[in-house]
């Protein structure tokens, strides 16, 4: 799948994971941060995007370090995803 496409795919797990209702898959910049700018998300969403990277992609975040790296942004999830072939 191409990083485009997966961005894309993400962005809408995101909004279905998180119930953001008045949310469309093109109001997010994948680029954009996803914690306190851009979406404005907070720890207990950082939690269920965990879940969904673990539930989806079988991809476990237990370091708090990388964890911030990968949820920056939805390009930086997708980037892991693709990286890990899965």
């Amino acid at each position: 799948m191409k990083e485009e496409e997966l961005i894309e795919k993400l962005k809408g797990e995101i909004i279905e994971q998180l119930s953001l209702e008045d949310i469309t898959p093109a109001d997010i910049d994948a680029d954009a941060p996803l914690f306190v700018e851009g979406l404005g998300l907070d720890s207990i969403d950082a939690i269920e995007l965990t879940h969904l990277l673990d539930r989806n992609y079988g991809i476990k975040l237990e370091d708090p370090k990388e964890r911030r790296e990968v949820l920056a942004s939805v390009r930086a999830m997708a980037q892991l995803i693709a990286k890990q072939g899965k």
